[in-house]
C-alpha cells in the first residue's frame, strides 16, 4: 500500500524543483519524487549500505552525518529540502532543522507525535514506555533519542524564526488525514512545511 505521508510530500514539492531528502534511506521517496515530480534530487544518508542501495538505483545520494550540519551546501541551494521520519533519531535536531531551511527555501518535516492519546494512554495506564506502528522500538533498543509532539515543534519553528506554511496530519503511514481539531491530541505523524522569516534571513 501507498505511504500517504509520501503522497502529501509530494504534492508539496513543485514540478522540476530541486531537491535535497536529508536521511532518504535506501531513496523510496527521492525515486518518487523523481519520477513523479521530475526533480532534480539528490540525497544524504548516514548508513553505508543504504547509500549504496540507492546508487544501485541510480540515485545521487552523498554518505554524510547529518548531526554535523549542512556546512557543504550554500544559502538557498535547493528549492526543497526533506527529513522524512528521521528528526526524533538526530542527536541535534535543532541543528539540522535550521540548516535545512538556511539551505532550502522551503523545509519540510515529518515525524511520530509523541503527544498521540494511544501514547498518551500508554504512558498513564501502564506505566511504560509507548509503542505504536510509528514508534516500534522498545525503550532499550531505539534509534529514536528526541522524540517530540506537534506543540514541540511549533515552539521550535517559533524559537528560530522560522515561519511554518503548512502542517498536516495522519493517523498513520496508510490511513487518512486528520483534521486540524485538535491534531496533537489525535494524529500519529505529522508534517510541517516551514521557511525561514523574513527577519531570520
Amino acid at each position: 500500500m501507498a505511504r500517504i505521508d509520501y503522497q502529501l510530500i509530494e504534492a508539496l514539492v513543485p514540478e522540476g524543483a530541486t531537491v535535497l531528502d536529508l536521511g532518504c534511506g535506501e531513496g523510496d521517496l527521492l525515486a518518487e519524487l523523481i519520477e513523479k515530480k521530475h526533480v532534480q534530487g539528490s540525497g544524504v544518508e548516514i548508513s553505508q549500505s543504504a547509500v549504496e542501495a540507492c546508487v544501485a538505483r541510480g540515485l545521487s545520494v552523498f554518505h554524510g552525518d547529518l548531526d554535523e550540519g549542512l556546512a557543504d551546501y550554500d544559502d538557498g541551494s535547493f528549492d526543497i529540502v526533506i527529513l522524512s521520519f528521521s528528526l526524533q533519531q538526530l542527536y541535534r535536531p535543532r541543528l539540522v532543522v535550521r540548516e535545512m531551511a538556511r539551505v532550502g527555501r522551503l523545509a519540510i518535516v515529518s515525524f511520530p507525535n509523541f503527544a498521540h492519546w494511544w501514547n498518551r494512554t500508554q504512558l498513564a495506564a501502564l506505566g511504560r514506555m509507548p509503542l505504536s506502528s510509528e514508534i516500534p522500538y522498545e525503550w532499550y533498543d531505539t534509534p529514536n533519542i528526541h522524540l517530540c509532539t506537534v506543540r514541540d515543534f511549533r515552539r521550535l519553528c517559533q524559537h528560530e524564526g522560522l515561519q511554518i506554511q503548512s502542517e498536516l496530519y495522519l493517523r498513520s503511514f496508510e490511513r487518512r488525514t486528520v483534521g486540524s481539531v485538535l491534531p496533537n491530541l489525535f494524529a500519529r505523524i505529522a508534517i510541517f512545511a516551514v521557511m525561514r522569516g523574513a527577519s531570520a534571513t
